[in-house]
């Protein structure tokens, strides 16, 4: 099994949702949820136009929607983003345009009673 990139070119558009299992390329324009366990990069040409919900993600071009990544997300010098973000870790370039929220670092875990002796009954 090859570990090739699949590329989306500049002259695709979709309508609809996208779901991929390993490492893709986008430089066309979607308009719907793109979905993954693995990895994803958003060329400089690229518009997308929905949720992305994927491992990380690297955006040279232009996304409208939530972006929740379970590791890394970079935003590149000349990268959009008008959403918000949710990611283990955020890097964002200088002259990259981000308008939005963002919350980054491991999700905490439910609290949990501090421990210490029991009442008896």
């Amino acid at each position: 099994m090859t570990s090739s990139k699949n590329v989306l070119a500049n002259d695709v558009e979709i309508k609809g949702s996208i779901k991929f299992s390993h490492d893709l390329i986008i430089d066309g324009k979607i308009e719907g949820e793109v979905l993954s366990d693995g990895s994803l990069t958003i060329g400089e040409n690229a518009l997308i136009k929905g949720e992305v919900k994927t491992r990380s993600v690297i955006i040279f071009g232009k996304v409208e929607g939530n972006i929740v990544v379970a590791e890394r997300c970079e935003l590149k010098s000349n990268a959009i983003l008008v959403g918000d973000i949710a990611a283990g870790t955020l890097s964002i370039e200088e002259g990259a345009t981000f308008m939005g929220q963002s919350s980054v670092g491991k999700k905490p875990e439910s609290p949990k009673p501090a421990p210490g002796p029991r009442p008896q009954p």
